[in-house]
């Protein structure tokens, strides 16, 4: 098992080991939810400054204590080069929908005709090239 240690921003409410599937843990204190609940709130995320455990099955373990050793790397710096990598491309892509989004409403748009045409000139070039 690999357990990684980092700070940061925590926006999920963990749940305790003895909780039953409708409470959650929110300041210390057990709140029940129904069922059916859909509560998700941003603006109630907290910092924490212990550790992050991250569990990973004996085959991801071995795998990744392999790519380790050829990189004479260890572990824990292979997985938080990872979630460095993940989150940055969630916030390039991010970046890049709103961007689309903006060009949508400021009328930067294209037909699907023109696309298509646009495609198929392109296409043929690369074609041409072989």
């Amino acid at each position: 098992m690999t357990t990684l240690r980092r700070r940061g921003l925590c926006n999920a409410v963990a749940r305790g080991k003895n909780e039953s599937r409708n409470e959650k843990l929110e300041n210390g204190k057990k709140v029940s939810r129904s069922a059916g609940s859909k509560h998700f709130d941003r603006a109630r995320s907290t910092f924490y400054t212990d550790g992050m455990e991250v569990k990973l099955s004996p085959e991801l373990q071995a795998k990744l204590d392999s790519i380790a050793a050829q990189q004479g790397r260890d572990s824990a710096s292979l997985v938080h080069e990872a979630v460095e990598r993940l989150v940055g491309y969630d916030e390039w892509f991010i970046r890049q929908v709103e961007e689309g989004l903006a060009q949508i409403d400021r009328g930067e748009v294209l037909e699907h005709d023109e696309v298509a045409a646009r495609m198929e000139k392109l296409i043929a070039e690369k074609q041409r090239r072989r």
